[in-house]
């Protein structure tokens, strides 16, 4: 599935947190969305999944406008997304959390797909502990989980392995690698791991103050802007 965003503003009573933005995202790429904290990252994710109205312009998944009530419930049903602003309901299992997701999803052979997602994550030890008794780390494993319940075709990425450890958040990584290149999943993923969007993305765009200022490929604008790598260009664009 495509994504398109067209002139799309948003504005809290008269506060721009996303100014006119524009961009595509085409099937089975794996685009980064980078910039500092209230830059509009997550507005931006939360416009494209219709949690959040614009002020105006449009979003379009496979050039469907999903403003169009019909048409957000059909396209919504292919989506999926993790956040660390939006917690998992910490009184329920991991377990009962899954189920409650892929029911919501309708998702078919629900007992299989929660096992073996436990399994492919290393949640099967933790299934029947409560979501907020674990571990930031742990928590972010059954948040993929949750996002990975209804074999996305979109998948909206906002800091997928915060607060994780080096290697499981490779592992992490290597995981959400091998199933967008299996399913030819679109994804956006927002980040401030460096090293995370230079492996995993396709194609980069650079977020200051609300607005794009600048696209392209990891090597392309490091190249433009003459650093040595991703972090280095990512720190001289936003202290311009």
């Amino acid at each position: 599935m495509t994504i398109e965003i067209k002139n799309i503003n948003k504005k809290y009573n008269n506060v721009s947190a996303v100014k006119n933005i524009n961009f595509q995202i085409n099937k089975g790429s794996i685009v980064g969305l980078l910039g500092p904290n209230g830059c509009g990252k997550t507005t931006t994710i939360g416009m494209m999944l219709g949690l959040i109205k614009p002020t105006s312009g449009n979003v379009f998944i496979n050039g469907k406008n999903i403003e169009n009530e019909n048409i957000r419930t059909n396209i919504l049903e292919k989506v999926n997304f993790i956040s660390p602003y939006v917690e998992l309901p910490k009184k329920l299992t991991v377990e009962e959390n899954l189920i409650v997701y892929g029911k919501l999803y309708g998702v078919k052979n629900l007992r299989e797909k929660i096992l073996d997602l436990m399994k492919e994550l290393n949640l099967l030890e933790f299934k029947k502990r409560k979501t907020g008794e674990l571990s930031s780390g742990q928590k972010n494993r059954v948040s993929l989980a949750k996002a990975l319940i209804n074999e996305p075709e979109i998948l909206l990425l906002d800091e997928p392995t915060a607060s994780l450890d080096p290697d499981v958040g490779d592992y992490i990584r290597t995981y959400i690698e091998n199933f967008a290149s299996k399913k030819g999943t679109t994804i956006l993923l927002a980040s401030h791991n460096m090293n995370e969007v230079e492996r995993l993305c396709n194609e980069v765009l650079m977020m200051k103050n609300g607005e794009i200022i600048d696209k392209g490929t990891c090597e392309s604008l490091i190249s433009k802007h003459g650093r040595e790598n991703l972090e280095e260009t990512f720190l001289k664009i936003v202290r311009e």
